[in-house]
């Protein structure tokens, strides 16, 4: 029996996370996520996915002191950011540019110390590049900022506003990881081969950056654009339901009830509701939305999906479209490196066959 896409098979065991789309659960090494993003940061929770638990004050004072530490872009990274064609998207970039630090020379086996530089460096590259084809000069990292606050000051230049900061980071821990999803396997089958973790990385990289896997939530934006110019939601959505089209954000392929990390992500923005426009316009259109569809469509269950608050995010922070995937995989890094980990403990290399369909003999048809 051939499984297409090997859907359904299980290839590895892992105590990393757990997907359970029937139940609408999201589990980090045992965690809800839910209470993960109430009560942690994103180094906190980088830490719980690479070292099993979550860290001691001292642990975590080491952790972001690392992260601190390897922020800042050797020069020769900054030159290739600066030669590489400017028509070059940034998902290329980010594989380019991360896959210069195999100067390095890792080797087997990957370590904690080599996930958290990636980790560290790939806001940079984000920014840097972002800033040189705007034709602006490089903002340096702030030490005295956190992962995301600092991620943001770099790309703007102004230390953001905190409902902006804590939206982004909860979304940047919503997506640090999700199972064995296209990315992952393809970072663990490089790490199979004992080959180094900047490799790994670079595997993932490339896969993220294909629309069926890494797509931007760019269509929620256009919905919240729409909703935002016509002043009225309610007509916005039926008329894209009346002419057949999607309403995009809303319903998930794995997730047959509420989207967990979409739940997360709506229950810390509502601690800021008032303070942005954007973020309180999305609140009304879930709403309105999820009544709709289940007056238009009973019984499907279509609640919004995490890339529907993602999108009100990214337009709240003034983040462009061009950004939205290379900040995933900037999340995604901590995800891909603890599978990278844990493929190491016990590796085996993956060698799936293939059934050969075609002439046994083409010799033979031509007589």
């Amino acid at each position: 029996m051939i499984h297409y896409g090997l859907k359904g098979v299980i290839a590895a065991e892992t105590k990393i996370s757990h997907v359970d789309g029937e139940k609408g659960q999201l589990i980090y090494r045992g965690y809800e996520i839910g209470e993960i993003t109430e009560t942690y940061s994103f180094e906190e929770t980088a830490y719980l996915l690479w070292n099993v638990k979550f860290p001691t004050n001292r642990q975590l004072s080491e952790l972001k002191a690392s992260l601190i530490d390897n922020r800042e872009l050797p020069s020769y990274m900054i030159d290739l950011i600066r030669s590489l064609p400017d028509e070059m998207n940034m998902m290329s970039v980010l594989r380019t540019v991360i896959s210069a630090e195999g100067r390095r020379n890792y080797g087997w086996k990957p370590t904690i110390e080599q996930a958290i530089r990636i980790t560290a460096m790939t806001p940079t590259i984000i920014a840097y590049r972002k800033r040189h084809l705007e034709g602006k000069t490089f903002i340096s990292p702030k030490p005295e900022l956190n992962h995301v606050e600092n991620y943001l000051y770099m790309l703007n230049g102004e230390v953001p506003l905190k409902a902006h900061v804590n939206g982004l980071e909860t979304y940047m821990i919503l997506t640090m990881e999700h199972g064995m999803n296209a990315s992952t396997f393809s970072a663990r089958v490089t790490a199979s081969t004992e080959s180094d973790l900047v490799s790994a990385i670079t595997s993932a990289i490339g896969t993220m950056k294909g629309p069926l896997h890494g797509g931007a939530p760019s269509e929620v934006i256009t919905l919240l654009n729409e909703v935002h110019e016509q002043g009225d939601a309610e007509k916005v959505i039926r008329n894209k339901l009346n002419r057949g089209e999607k309403l995009m954000g809303f319903g998930h392929r794995i997730y047959k009830t509420v989207d967990p990390r979409s739940v997360a992500l709506k229950s810390k923005l509502l601690a800021f509701s008032g303070e942005d426009e954007w973020l309180d316009l999305s609140m009304k259109v879930e709403k309105l939305g999820v009544q709709i569809l289940e007056e238009v469509k009973p019984g499907r269950s279509l609640y919004t999906n995490v890339e529907f608050y993602a999108a009100a995010i990214m337009k709240a922070v003034q983040m462009e479209k061009e950004l939205f995937t290379p900040t995933f995989t900037a999340s995604r890094i901590v995800g891909w490196s603890a599978h990278i980990l844990e493929q190491a403990e016990n590796n085996v290399i993956f060698r799936p066959q293939s059934k050969y369909i075609g002439p046994v003999n083409k010799k033979e048809e031509s007589i």
